[in-house]
């Protein structure tokens, strides 16, 4: 019986797959672009194509289980809530064990980054972990006692589409999600650079580059909108701990590689917490790029995938 477990993070540009052991090992590694812009068809395609790839590199069928932006509804079992817009109302999970005759587990992947970094990552001996997602959008994923919790919704941890207060939400763009104001527009990385170019800075700078600069002091613009971005960092992870008050946050994503949050975005929260004393630990991640693969096949727990496929 197979002991090996496919994990899948299905991204807006790139499909990033490895073949997990028993122990947590990752034996096979698979990257490749995301056709968001060809269309449903060609994502499952490719989705479909990952999978026999690394089945055919590891020798064995395997579980497999995959990290999609957005989730599963409950009322109608198709996508909803993506960024990759082109999933939404899709039977994605249906379509997939079809194509590869078996059933598949499908999370969020804010929520496959949770456990990851809950398992025996960052998040490892917190009973309450909530995992964040700072890059191209924010999502937020919520593990408790080791396993996803995501609500009879299927939202639990969305805090990318909440408001965030204090800001005119009529100054920014609407959010894909057809709302304005969402903590994503304003605390994404793609939030940053937004609101730099609206402020008049170089044409052309993504959120790396005005950190960069803004580190460096040589562009009044990226400063500002920097200190924004800090800013408003605290006042919208500040109200998901006055409503959750977890056990630890643990940041992914490109913008937690930035390492002022782990000083001045702790207090910012701190400053905005509904406590006169914030214990909370807001730590970055573990395994990096990797803990959303990790945790996509762990949605197939050990023993799941003992007795899930036959070779």
């Amino acid at each position: 019986m197979s002991k090996l477990r496919i994990g899948i993070d299905l991204g807006g540009t790139k499909i990033e797959a490895v073949v997990m052991d028993a122990t947590g090992a990752l034996r096979e590694k698979r990257r490749i672009a995301t056709p968001s812009a060809a269309g449903y068809d060609a994502i499952v395609g490719a989705l479909v194509g990952i999978v026999e790839a690394l089945e055919t590199a590891a020798g064995e069928p395997c579980t497999v289980g995959i990290g999609a932006p957005g989730t599963v509804s409950r009322l109608t079992g198709l996508m909803k809530n993506s960024n990759t817009t082109a999933l939404n109302g899709r039977p994605l999970a249906q379509d997939l064990e079809a194509r590869l005759a078996r059933p598949i587990r499908i999370a969020n992947d804010a929520n496959c980054f949770a456990l990851s970094e809950a398992k025996d990552g960052a998040g490892v001996g917190h009973r309450v972990v909530f995992g964040v997602i700072l890059g191209t959008g924010v999502g937020g994923g919520l593990v408790v006692d080791g396993r996803i919790h995501d609500g009879p919704n299927g939202i639990a941890g969305e805090w990318g589409h909440t408001g965030l207060r204090g800001e005119a939400s009529e100054s920014v763009p609407p959010c894909y999600c057809g709302r304005r104001g969402c903590v994503e527009t304003f605390v994404s990385g793609t939030g940053l650079a937004a609101d730099y170019a609206r402020a008049g800075g170089v044409a052309g700078y993504d959120a790396h580059a005005v950190v960069a600069h803004a580190t460096a002091g040589d562009d009044p613009v990226a400063v500002a909108a920097f200190d924004r971005y800090v800013a408003r960092f605290g006042r919208a992870l500040a109200t998901v701990l006055d409503v959750l008050d977890p056990d630890v946050v643990v940041l992914g994503g490109g913008m937690s590689n930035v390492d002022r949050l782990y000083s001045g975005g702790v207090r910012a929260v701190a400053n905005e917490v509904f406590s006169d004393d914030m214990r909370t630990p807001i730590v970055r991640n573990r395994y990096g790029d990797a803990s959303g693969v990790r945790g996509a096949a762990m949605l197939w727990d050990a023993a799941d995938a003992r007795g899930a496929v036959t070779p």
